[in-house]
């Protein structure tokens, strides 16, 4: 499985802890904010996440600027890379 997808799918099994979403309504195309109802703290927590699974440090305004799952995960691919 490559960086990316990984980084959907963890990305997806916290939006399902934090936001009380089935797995299966979710896709590539969901928006944090319109969506989801994401606010400040709830990106914290996924970056938070997101660093301990992936070893990386990730900017929380970087972050917060990708508005989609796919994008997000685009992020952390590009974070994996450097």
């Amino acid at each position: 499985m490559s960086v990316r997808q990984q980084a959907v799918e963890k990305i997806m099994e916290r939006c399902c802890a934090l936001f009380g979403k089935k797995r299966e309504e979710l896709t590539e195309d969901t928006r944090f904010i319109e969506d989801l109802g994401a606010r400040s703290g709830n990106v914290s927590q996924m970056t938070n996440f997101l660093e301990d699974e992936f070893d990386v440090e990730i900017s929380f305004m970087e972050f917060r600027r990708r508005s989609t799952i796919g994008m997000a995960a685009d992020y952390i691919e590009e974070l994996c890379e450097e």
